[in-house]
């Protein structure tokens, strides 16, 4: 499974963005991850086959996940970004339950970076 990733950007605090990830096959779990510099990644937000989805306390409430299935595509839309989420981004899935289900997803885009000042 090939992942791209776009919709990446600057904005101002207070802004939005919506990025946007394109899998090549099947996926059963799709998901945003974010690392900033120094900084262990983190887990953003997820998606499974079933359309249930999850969110980091940091991002409640201001994110959120969908997924075009038709499109293969799944989309984080960010609103009211704060200076703590300028982060590179990445996109990852899996094809495989059991990776979805122990968070290890094998699959990861190139990344996208967003920044916030």
């Amino acid at each position: 499974v090939q992942l791209v990733e776009s919709g990446g950007g600057s904005v101002q605090a207070g802004g939005s963005l919506r990025l946007s990830c394109t899998a090549s096959g099947y996926t059963y779990c799709m998901g945003w991850f974010r690392q900033a510099p120094g900084k262990q990644r983190e887990r953003v937000a997820r998606i499974s086959v079933d359309g249930r989805s999850g969110y980091a306390d940091s991002v409640k409430g201001r994110f959120t996940v969908s997924k075009d299935n038709a499109k293969n595509t799944l989309y984080l839309q960010m609103n009211s970004l704060k200076l703590e989420d300028t982060a590179m981004y990445y996109c990852a899935a899996d094809s495989s339950a059991f990776y979805c289900v122990n968070n290890e997803l094998r699959y990861w885009g190139q990344g996208t970076q967003v920044t916030v000042s």
